[in-house]
């Protein structure tokens, strides 16, 4: 067994280190030092940060701390350290998306949310694994290999988010960044008993982006409590003219309103999405167990669930025409060069017709107004995460669910990408372990702009259950 180093600062919550670090209880160089030793100690095991720049984040350190000594004004996030997602632009750091051709690719620019991050205060140590461009819920490429689950290092660490989410579980860093699009942010969340926020499109806004009217893709907040998620979300959330659905009203401070009466929730609850999707046993147990949970909360519950009918043509149709219109015009001729189940994507996108585009956009508007509907009569909807808990880490994806045959690799993701296309905000949130002690999460869906509700429902979870308090065994 190994004791991870540090646990005083490095599995503190990154509320209380962020006011630590402001009433100088501590210092950055502390923080950001005590976190690249457990970096150090733990990352060999996981391959959770890919690209590291210890001297740079300790230099960023030792400014930080002096212009809190100069009693300048520092930000929300001041100290804390942050390796960000390797598909998110960084201008001193390489952006890879895990694709060996960019290996020494630098931008010139970073994505508005890290722009944000930093202005807050956030000292960057390096950058997380992904799957390759991002696609898939599964994080290995060819250029740094897989990424391993702290619980269980035979096991996936889930995808694309699955470094960031590896490296919360493990303590390398307090809070990180994710981007979703089919469950990115949630299901790596559930694979490693963290929290992760798929927030309404348009609520973080995107930039740069080639596509701005589209929804499929968003980033949000991942850490290791509601409270932590809150607290990012509160610096990246916000209007900004340059992202056309960006939303337009002051973001409120989500972490001082988590607290509500429970007696007050609305919520119904499905383990398998009303039949739509398979769901290994001990998964829909978890979901089963959770609306007790809230049963006991004193909440009012139902077994209910929207009809997800065109979900899965309407989210496949939109991402294939986006992975088409930003990708296959990036890679030209090179499409050879993708792995074989992205590259399949891509020229799925390249087939699609304008009546295709259109059939889906029918059938995603259809089912935003079924889910319009449904939450007239509810606040949330508890439903799984993914539909197993995490599988080898050297497979590309299970073969079966429940003894229902895969497809392909999206197949698998269905109880998190039926949520991404309906617009819904939807918040990860721990909720037990497996007999062989893998996590599984579950999922809080809200109405349309509802963050403020689902981050209360899985506050009030949290502090009843405690499930996300259980950390890693070295």
């Amino acid at each position: 067994m190994t004791d991870p180093l540090h646990p005083e600062i490095c599995d503190a919550p990154a509320t209380e280190l962020a006011r630590r670090l402001r009433t100088r209880e501590l210092s950055a160089r502390e923080v950001v030092g005590a976190h690249l030793e457990r970096i150090e100690q733990l990352n060999p095991r996981l391959n959770a940060i890919v690209t590291l720049r210890p001297e740079q984040a300790m230099a960023a350190a030792a400014a930080a701390d002096e212009r809190l000594a100069r009693g300048e004004p520092v930000g929300p996030l001041h100290g804390l350290p942050m390796a960000h997602k390797d598909t998110h632009n960084t201008a001193d750091l390489p952006t890879t998306h895990g694709f060996p051709m960019l290996a020494d690719y630098r931008p010139d620019h970073d994505d508005l949310s890290i722009e944000r991050m930093r202005a807050a205060g956030v000292i960057s140590v390096g950058k997380t694994n992904v799957p390759e461009f991002g696609a898939g819920s599964h994080t290995f490429n060819t250029l740094f290999g897989a990424t391993r689950n702290p619980y269980d290092t035979t096991r996936s660490a889930g995808g694309s988010s699955g470094g960031t989410a590896a490296a919360l579980a493990a303590g390398l860093q307090p809070l990180g960044e994710g981007s979703d699009m089919g469950g990115s942010i949630r299901n790596p969340a559930s694979f490693n008993n963290v929290v992760g926020l798929r927030p309404t499109p348009g609520r973080v806004p995107l930039w740069p982006n080639p596509l701005g009217w589209a929804t499929q893709v968003v980033q949000g907040p991942m850490a290791r409590s509601v409270s932590d998620v809150a607290l990012l979300l509160s610096v990246i959330a916000g209007a900004d003219p340059r992202d056309p659905i960006s939303l337009t009203e002051d973001p409120p401070a989500y972490g001082s309103r988590l607290t509500r009466d429970p007696r007050s929730l609305r919520v119904a609850w499905s383990p398998d999405l009303g039949g739509a999707v398979p769901v290994e046993p001990e998964v829909a147990q978890t979901v089963t167990a959770a609306a007790q949970v809230f049963t006991e909360l004193g909440c009012t519950v139902a077994r209910d669930c929207p009809d997800f009918t065109g979900a899965d043509d309407a989210f496949r149709v939109l991402r294939g025409w986006q992975m088409a219109t930003v990708l296959g015009a990036a890679m030209g001729d090179h499409l050879d060069q993708l792995k074989p189940t992205l590259r399949g994507n891509v020229e799925y996108g390249l087939g699609l017709t304008a009546a295709d585009l259109g059939r889906a956009e029918i059938r995603h508007t259809a089912l935003f107004h079924r889910m319009r509907e449904f939450f007239a009569r509810y606040d949330v909807l508890l439903l799984p995460v993914s539909q197993l808990a995490p599988f080898p880490v050297d497979i590309e994806y299970p073969q079966q669910i429940a003894d229902v045959m895969m497809n392909d690799y999206l197949d698998w993701m269905k109880s998190a990408y039926y949520i991404s296309v309906t617009g819904c905000p939807a918040l990860a949130v721990p909720a037990g372990f497996t007999t062989d002690g893998l996590p599984v999460g579950v999922q809080l869906v809200g109405p349309h702009c509802g963050e403020m509700q689902v981050l209360q429902a899985g506050y009030a979870f949290e502090q009843a259950t405690g499930h996300g308090t259980r950390r890693p065994s070295w």
